[in-house]
């Protein structure tokens, strides 16, 4: 039950439907040009960073998100050296990716100068020095515009970008034109990966409609899930690649973790045979949407 002692942050995730919060301590509170920002201790969930009220990371399970995220793409890689990631303030997508001894440059993306500042200062157990590694560089721009200056391919790309909630800094980072700029900035083995959104009624229809979009321009593409205990839902994401036909086995994702020497506390064999593993009821659900997103018809996730 409640208890006095806690103040309570309540996490809108439709207009009918919420996460409640017990807060303990407000570390930072404060708008940016693009957003507003929230840093708080949980009793449960540890340090919760909050982007325009919505739960992005937590101290307790932030590892679930982000191995899901990075591995699948950097394990089909046969031996990734270049990498773009696109959001992933945290820098905990950049401290996944550093595990990997074959990456020699590591390029990060992020529209917002004032939230990495932050959780640089307030996130140390996400990132974990990873901002300072000389293997990274960081710009602090639109994404699009990035993509369209930058020339030389990239072997693995992550989207670590809020979803697109209307009036939302990434609303254009989910569209049909996002994506063919994607594509044309990967290398010939090049793998591609983002965070998709709630793969729960009633947010089923923007994850599907990102799938759908992805489809229009990739020739493979694989949705999946993770549960993440702090979002309290299976979380998707979405792999996708233009010169890839299948998925490893379990036996051949535990082989490449081993043969690159990667200590993870979530994925491996078992766990991608479940994450890969979409139920009937969400591929059902996902078969009836048929929205494509693109730059006219941009699509919030409710």
């Amino acid at each position: 039950m409640p208890t006095e002692k806690h103040k309570w942050y309540i996490d809108h995730t439709s207009p009918g439907t919420a996460h409640i919060y017990g807060i303990e301590n407000y570390i930072q509170s404060f708008q940016t040009s693009f957003q507003q920002v929230e840093i708080v201790d949980t009793e449960l969930f540890g340090r919760i960073l909050i982007l325009d009220g919505k739960v992005q990371s937590a101290e307790s399970d932030e590892y679930i998100y982000h191995e899901a995220l990075v591995h699948p793409a950097m394990l089909m890689h046969p031996a990734p050296r270049r990498v773009l990631v696109i959001g992933g303030g945290e820098g905990a997508t950049l401290r996944e990716i550093l595990k990997y001894q074959s990456v020699e440059e590591l390029i990060m993306v992020d529209l917002d100068r004032e939230v990495v500042e932050n959780c640089r200062q307030y996130l140390e157990s996400w990132h974990q020095g990873s901002f300072d590694n000389n293997k990274v560089t960081l710009h602090f721009m639109d994404a699009r515009e990035y993509l369209e200056n930058e020339k030389e391919a990239f072997d693995v790309i992550i989207s670590d970008v809020p979803e697109p909630v209307e009036e939302g800094p990434a609303l254009k980072l989910f569209t049909t034109q996002y994506f063919e700029l994607i594509k044309t900035r990967l290398s010939e083995k090049g793998v591609f990966s983002l965070q998709a959104g709630d793969t729960s009624l009633p947010f089923i229809a923007s994850h599907s409609a990102i799938n759908n979009t992805i489809k229009e321009v990739m020739p493979f593409v694989r949705p999946y899930r993770a549960f993440v205990p702090s979002y309290n839902t299976e979380w998707g994401f979405i792999l996708s690649a233009p010169n890839v036909t299948e998925l490893p086995t379990a036996e051949g994702f535990d082989k490449l973790v081993e043969d690159r020497k990667l200590d993870l506390q979530y994925f491996d064999g078992e766990t991608a045979l479940g994450i890969f593993a979409v139920p009937k009821d969400m591929r059902n659900r996902m078969d009836q949407e048929t929205r494509v997103i693109d730059d006219d018809h941009l699509m919030p996730i409710y």
